[in-house]
């Protein structure tokens, strides 16, 4: 693994349905529900760092902080953009802005750990049993 911070991503989504607080049982308003908005932050961070992790190695979420600062309506838009900030070790470190039109929506601090993919499946699989 050769990761170095700038590493960007931007992930667009269009809200639907399934993307609201009351489809998602975070609320009873039909507008984006935050934890959609916890996934989409995190599809960015994968996507920032893709193709840079060996082949056997994977990243997995361990803290999301999060501000919801703006409702999005079923059939609005949000991007959100993800840029890795610190590397240290296995322990990376994002800054996700999620932009409604030029309206801040949302920020995220995500981070994430670094794993060999076989050994967390086996840990995960062998401790749930």
């Amino acid at each position: 693994m050769v990761l170095q911070t700038g590493r960007s991503a931007t992930i667009g989504l269009t809200i639907t349905t399934s993307d609201t607080a009351q489809q998602l049982g975070s609320g009873d308003v039909p507008v984006l529900a935050t934890p959609r908005i916890v996934a989409l932050a995190e599809q960015a961070c994968v996507a920032a760092i893709a193709g840079a992790l060996d082949e056997a190695e994977t990243s997995v979420g361990v803290r999301v902080e999060v501000d919801h600062l703006r409702a999005t309506p079923v059939g609005g838009a949000v991007r959100a953009r993800a840029v890795l900030t610190d590397v240290d070790g296995a322990r990376l470190t994002f800054a996700v802005t999620v932009h409604d039109g030029d309206t801040v929506a949302a920020t995220c601090v995500v981070r994430r750990q670094v794993v060999d993919r076989a050994g967390f499946l086996e840990r995960a699989y062998s401790s749930s049993v």
